[in-house]
């Protein structure tokens, strides 16, 4: 959510960025909230004007009680007595007006960084940089789901009697396989100073609402019936939930923490669910890296977090590049955002793997998360990047690592987590 200053002051900065975005249909909720914040402030300013009236009253009453003029004191009683009712309907009318604003305010995208590329989709995001190189196989190269399933590994089938799509079993060593991940991953965010965080796993509305908008919430939260309660989708929500409403002092910044966590998502939209594969499902693992830090320091951070999005994967030897994310592709609370994407030879393209996020004051705003730094108090910034999504990690390694006798082999750095180098097909 951005600053309501902006809309006041510069409503044509706000509309330019709206285009940018290609969200020409929001371009009316700039002068919608102009005008609704004009009307809040002029009555915010009558509220103000009636107290001040109220207050001189009450002392004419006691001068004219203290001089015994009765007749005065009863005529400025009368008059004093309907300014509480009056600021009572005003007050109400401006908790409503609050509320009318809030609500389009969180319509309205965040402000992109200045080095955004201007595109309309994913489709115009701009590569930065590739590692590593694809492997040339000498053999038909098979999908993650045929790997999995040849190995007796993966077994979507059960799942889908027991839940339905977008669920799978992980069974013997890819199971391992999966927890060698998060335990690598957990390792190597602790080394890089990060606090270990096991976060709940559902939150209240009021957080969802400060952490996701709401086109995000229609198509991706789990409710849970009776409950002021969903499903997260992310540890990032629960963790940078811990700090709604809160001020923290500037001596205890940055706030760094990595978040294990089971991820629900109902998946609506273009994208859907994979109606066989571990890519795209309702539940996953994943860890993630969340950021609270001062405004100066957040860029900083954000080329920190992808320098170990960048280590993470050349240590599991996986062909991967990076994309800056441009402007269509940017989801409203998002200032810059970018993604590593790992080969898939069995597609012959790269897909998702990560995504890395600044969202400057944005989502602080939305929660009212705001630092002191013993003068005054102002909105922090928070990032949050994947650490790793484990079932999409797997693919690539199934994918990148199959071997011409249906084995495959491991990832140096997940040796001493698996306890085996290879998963070696079963013997009819």
């Amino acid at each position: 959510m951005i600053d309501i200053k902006l809309i006041r002051e510069n409503p044509e900065l706000v509309k330019e960025n709206i285009k940018k975005k290609f969200q020409e249909d929001k371009l009316p909720l700039v002068d919608k909230v102009k005008k609704l914040d004009e009307t809040w402030r002029k009555q915010k300013y009558r509220v103000d004007e009636l107290r001040s009236e109220r207050n001189k009253i009450s002392q004419e009453i006691n001068k004219a009680k203290k001089a015994k003029d009765e007749k005065l004191a009863k005529e400025l009683i009368k008059q004093a007595k309907d300014i509480p009712e009056e600021i009572k309907k005003l007050e109400e009318k401006s908790d409503k007006l609050s509320i009318e604003i809030r609500k389009i305010m969180m319509q309205i995208p965040n402000i992109i960084h200045k080095s955004v590329p201007i595109g309309k989709n994913d489709k115009e995001n701009k590569e930065i940089k590739k590692y590593g190189k694809p492997k040339k196989f000498n053999f038909e190269v098979k999908s993650h789901v045929e790997i999995g399933e040849s190995l007796g590994l993966l077994d979507f089938d059960t799942s889908a009697d027991v839940s339905g799509n977008g669920f799978y079993f992980i069974k013997g060593e890819l199971a391992l396989l999966n927890m060698a991940l998060i335990n690598f991953a957990r390792d190597f965010m602790v080394k890089k100073g990060f606090q270990y965080v096991e976060p709940p796993l559902m939150i209240k509305k009021e957080v969802l609402d400060g952490v996701y908008s709401t086109e995000e919430i229609d198509a991706m939260a789990y409710k849970v019936e009776g409950e002021d309660l969903y499903l997260i989708a992310t540890s990032e929500h629960p963790l940078i939930g811990q700090f709604i409403t809160k001020t923290l002092q500037k001596k205890t910044l940055p706030v760094l923490q990595t978040g294990y966590s089971m991820c629900f998502r109902k998946e609506i939209g273009s994208h859907g669910i994979d109606e066989k594969g571990i890519y795209r499902t309702h539940q996953f693992n994943k860890q993630e890296m969340i950021v609270i830090c001062e405004p100066e320091d957040s860029y900083k951070w954000y080329d920190d977090m992808l320098k170990a999005s960048v280590e993470i994967f050349k240590a599991l030897e996986i062909p991967f590049r990076v994309l800056e994310c441009c402007s269509g592709d940017l989801a409203d609370l998002k200032a810059k955002s970018c993604d590593l994407e790992a080969w898939s030879p069995r597609r012959n393209e790269y897909f998702e793997i990560t995504s890395l996020t600044n969202m400057e004051e944005a989502q602080a705003r939305r929660l009212g998360i705001k630092i002191n730094n013993g003068q005054k108090n102002y909105y922090a910034h928070t990032l949050n990047n994947t650490v790793i999504a484990t079932s999409r990690a797997l693919v690539a390694i199934l994918e990148n690592n199959q071997q011409k006798d249906g084995s495959i082999k491991i990832p140096k750095a997940l040796h001493k987590y698996t306890g085996f180098k290879e998963i070696k097909p079963k013997k009819s």
